[in-house]
């Protein structure tokens, strides 16, 4: 099969096509024909070596995918040959390639109202985001500052957010403002004085922050207040008194998000599709921190 990953740890130049034998379903694993994959920050981290060395070289990128079982591993129920799927690809596995291993536990049916393309963004991107909010514990009338709200996990955030019925500020760059907007959401421009503008909208500060960045994104906003959870720098959500995200990812929460896309309640903003042939421009979209809600690799 036709793939794209990296031969050793480190930065773009390690990344190449590969061509690989078709993998083979184990025990609690779905061999899926791959039509789409999301592409993440964490596909770089972990082509970085940042979460520990590749089980084994080369590895195949992307870490979630979308497309139709072909076959089932032993221990397998309730997936056959022939559904349509969406899920984490397995620890020896990846996305961007004709075929993936799917860890059965963490995938879902797609709802046939839902494109392939935007299911591929649900189980990373969406279940962070779906994890995150179950973790700060807001209720109905509380605000909830999103910090990098303009990216995958912050539009799937700031809607569920809003549907919860809380109050949305993001922090994002200002070409972002018409996506922001669009999610009725607030956006607050990044930059000296971040703070100072979220509180002449908000007074009172804030009752909880997602934080998608880190690093002094992170530090800017700490003090206005509220409970912290990040998704990208545990260390300094720790030094801010607030906690790393605790991933539950169980298929129920797949499918609960993807029965929100199918009834027109989410939208995972799917800004930018490339085909496989140019999954090096699909990962360098995101590498360059700068995309418009999700990239997707279509394989078919």
């Amino acid at each position: 099969m036709k793939a794209y990953g990296f031969t050793e740890h480190g930065g773009p130049e390690t990344q190449t096509f590969l061509d690989l034998p078709t993998p083979e379903p184990g025990p609690s694993e779905l061999l899926v024909a791959v039509h789409a994959a999301g592409v993440n920050p964490a596909d770089v981290k972990i082509r970085a070596g940042a979460f520990g060395p590749a089980a084994s070289l080369p590895a195949v990128m992307g870490r979630e995918a979308s497309g139709v079982v072909e076959a089932v591993g032993r221990d397998v129920d309730g997936f056959a040959p022939g559904d349509e799927v969406f899920g984490t690809v397995a620890p020896t596995s990846g996305a961007f390639a004709e075929h993936a291993l799917l860890t059965a536990a963490s995938a879902a049916r797609k709802p046939p109202q839902v494109s392939f393309a935007d299911a591929a963004t649900l189980p990373v991107a969406g279940a962070t985001a779906y994890d995150a909010l179950a973790q700060l514990g807001l209720a109905a009338g509380q605000t909830l500052l999103v910090v990098g709200i303009g990216g995958g996990v912050g539009v799937v955030a700031a809607q569920l957010g809003r549907d919860a019925g809380l109050t949305v500020v993001g922090t994002a760059s200002e070409s972002k403002r018409e996506l922001v907007e669009s999610l009725d959401a607030t956006l607050v421009t990044y930059g000296d004085g971040v703070a100072d503008r979220i509180r002449q909208i908000l007074p009172d500060g804030v009752d909880g922050i997602l934080d998608l960045i880190g690093g002094d994104a992170l530090r800017a906003v700490a003090g206005l207040g509220g409970r912290i959870v990040s998704t990208a720098d545990p260390d300094t959500a720790a030094g801010c008194g607030g906690e790393y995200v605790r991933r539950a990812q169980p298929a129920g929460t797949l499918a609960a998000l993807a029965q929100l896309v199918a009834a027109g309640k989410l939208d995972p903003h799917v800004e930018d599709v490339l085909p496989l042939d140019e999954a090096p421009a699909a990962i360098a979209a995101v590498e360059g921190g700068h995309p418009r809600g999700k990239v997707v690799v279509a394989v078919r």
